[in-house]
């Protein structure tokens, strides 16, 4: 992927916020669209294999069983609270907790990769479609507002993304996980099976073992441009020089980029959403460049913020106007409240 500091342009038909999965996939729908789309990083560059120095590591190459030394467990005090990130392997996909810090009032924890491609290097890819069950839920139980669509109506949305990037899985049959265009599901281990037979003998068919539906290509005839199969080396989120697991980097960035019409800005941290008060419409963003700390303004008629749920919010937020004195979107002093980043 090509990374543009110098952008002469400074007008595009579409703004993308970020460069994680959602920013990805904003790129390649844009950009496959015909729109100049110029997408917009805070972090650094990552290139597809270029950029992934522990990826054909293997354990005795790494110091302390992989752990972090006791110094640098204090640059991730907060994500190592999870139990599971980062390690001595990804420590460079997860952002330093003292440089980047965040108040609490009560424990919240978040995960952070400020880099092309987000924490779409480092997700679980664990991948599901939520049913009917999921969008009339809060009906049924009298919360909140009705979803607006239900199963039928995702349903093709669905597809179309699974057949892009590639889901391993087995089809059940169940209305409470609907299938999907799986590729062949993963072998279960030893135990597992055995678990999965106990349960079958024990119970009737309401209870299910199976295996988890996973953004990896298994089909070895598959046919992903640029990717290829999954080579179970389990090394997946130290980036995978295969592609066989989905990320931005192997696969909707590089998609956008044959277009043509790919612009690709790293270290800019866009602070604001620009609002025109006379047209009623938000017409850009203004940024800052991380390493000289200029500040640029770049327009475009469509903006798209995928910058996370926290990121997103902090720049409507800070997008004040004399429309919007509060934040963009902000009239019921909402944004902000009742969110949720990712879960565990």
């Amino acid at each position: 992927m090509k990374n543009t500091q110098d952008i002469v342009e400074k007008h595009f038909d579409a703004i993308v916020v970020g460069t994680g999965i959602t920013g990805g996939w904003a790129a390649k729908e844009l950009c496959e669209g015909g729109l100049k789309t110029l997408v917009l990083e805070r972090g650094r560059m990552v290139k597809h294999r270029e950029d992934y120095p522990t990826m054909n590591m293997d354990p005795w190459d790494l110091p302390n069983n992989n752990e972090l030394s006791r110094e640098e467990k204090k640059n991730y005090q907060k994500q190592l609270r999870v139990g599971w990130a980062p390690k001595e392997d990804v420590k460079h996909f997860f952002v330093n907790d003292l440089e980047h810090p965040y108040q609490e009032t009560k424990r919240f924890d978040w995960i952070r990769g400020y880099q092309v491609g987000g924490r779409s290097l480092t997700w679980g890819r664990q991948s599901y479609r939520w049913s009917d069950l999921d969008f009339e839920a809060n009906l049924k139980e009298g919360i909140a507002v009705d979803w607006p669509v239900r199963y039928k109506d995702i349903a093709p949305w669905y597809d179309k993304v699974e057949t892009y990037i590639g889901v391993s899985g087995e089809k059940l049959g169940l209305k409470q996980l609907p299938d999907g265009q799986f590729q062949p599901p993963m072998d279960l281990m030893c135990p597992e099976e055995d678990l999965k037979t106990a349960m079958a003998d024990k119970f009737d068919d309401d209870r299910v073992l199976t295996i988890g539906r996973v953004a990896h290509i298994t089909d070895t005839n598959a046919q992903f441009e640029g990717r290829t199969p999954c080579q179970y080396r389990n090394r997946c989120w130290r980036g995978c020089p295969f592609g066989g697991y989905f990320s931005s980097n192997s696969s909707t960035l590089p998609a956008a980029e044959r277009t043509g019409n790919l612009t690709l800005r790293s270290n800019s941290i866009v602070y604001e959403v620009v609002y025109d008060d006379t047209t009623k419409k938000a017409t850009g963003v203004r940024i800052i460049d991380t390493e000289t700390h200029e500040k640029f303004e770049f327009h475009a008629k469509v903006i798209f913020l995928c910058a996370s749920a926290m990121a997103s919010v902090g720049i409507l937020l800070q997008s004040r106007s004399e429309r919007f004195p509060n934040g963009i979107g902000n009239d019921h002093d909402q944004v902000g409240r009742n969110i949720m980043d990712h879960h565990y």
